[in-house]
């Protein structure tokens, strides 16, 4: 049934994804990028021709499918939604930059050591697992302190804001710290950020998606958790191989514009976001 509500939305999809996995196959090949990105542009394919099958089953009348529910309820997601999804996927893509890259720019900015067979090199990575810890912590205390004092004044969409806002200032520190002492400073703001990513955006949908679909709907919302670290771990070594080889901090600085750009897509959320 959801699938034949929404032919049009449905059919978009379909048109869009297959030609856009086309077109990332011939990237790799042109470009020379890493093989791994074909994964990318195979679920773009898989999606399209997805849609196109859900489509035609439901011409034919057959509505109540797995298939023709999945494309039905991607298709026809609420308005809030599909922004919320938007900042998701950027926020938690920054995430995984992080998670990937924070040793090795740790050890060759901060310990001066990019070797990972020196004893430099596993003094940053040790360093790491303490800050890694911190940002954790921070964000323990956060989630049950700082950000419901913030959603009660500011609302939950403004907090997220907040959170997204000083993950990107996080990120973007480690550019500029020397002293690796200082970058717990980074990780407190980090630590917010964490805890607002983990909170802010279901609490935001809970309170506005239809009661009914609402499992539903916050399973395919997890999808864009899913899909930033597929694009993470195809695309952003070959981006940076391209144009920053052995210099990784400027993922950083990538993840810290990813963050912005989340921050920016918020602001077409509060519009819909339930006021408090």
């Amino acid at each position: 049934m959801p699938c034949a509500r929404s032919p049009r939305e449905a059919m978009r999809a379909a048109c869009c994804g297959s030609p856009l996995g086309a077109v990332v196959f011939y990237l790799t090949g042109r470009l020379g990028l890493l093989r791994e990105v074909s994964l990318l542009a195979a679920l773009l394919a898989a999606y399209g021709i997805a849609s196109i099958v859900a489509i035609a089953l439901a011409r034919a009348g057959h509505t109540t499918n797995m298939l023709s529910s999945i494309v039905g309820d991607f298709s026809g997601m609420p308005p809030l939604m599909k922004r919320l999804a938007l900042v998701q996927f950027f926020s938690w893509s920054a995430l995984f930059i992080m998670w990937i890259n924070t040793t090795p720019i740790v050890a060759q900015y901060h310990f001066g050591s990019p070797d990972a067979a020196t004893a430099a090199y596993q003094a940053g990575a040790n360093w790491v697992d303490k800050l890694f810890a911190v940002y954790n912590g921070v964000a323990a205390i956060a989630a049950l302190t700082l950000l419901p004092w913030l959603a009660r004044r500011i609302g939950s969409a403004r907090t997220h804001i907040a959170g997204l806002v000083s993950g990107a200032i996080g990120y973007a520190s480690f550019f500029l710290i020397r002293d690796p002492n200082l970058l717990i400073a980074s990780e407190i703001l980090i630590g917010i950020f964490w805890a607002s990513v983990l909170a802010m955006p279901y609490a935001i949908l809970a309170s506005s998606l239809p009661q009914a679909k609402l499992g539903i709907y916050m399973g395919l919302f997890n999808v864009f958790v899913v899909l930033p670290q597929l694009l993470v771990a195809t695309v952003m070594g070959s981006i940076m191989r391209h144009f920053f080889p052995g210099e990784p901090i400027y993922s950083m600085l990538f993840a810290a514009a990813t963050l912005l750009l989340a921050a920016l897509a918020m602001l077409r959320v509060i519009p819909l976001a339930p006021q408090r």
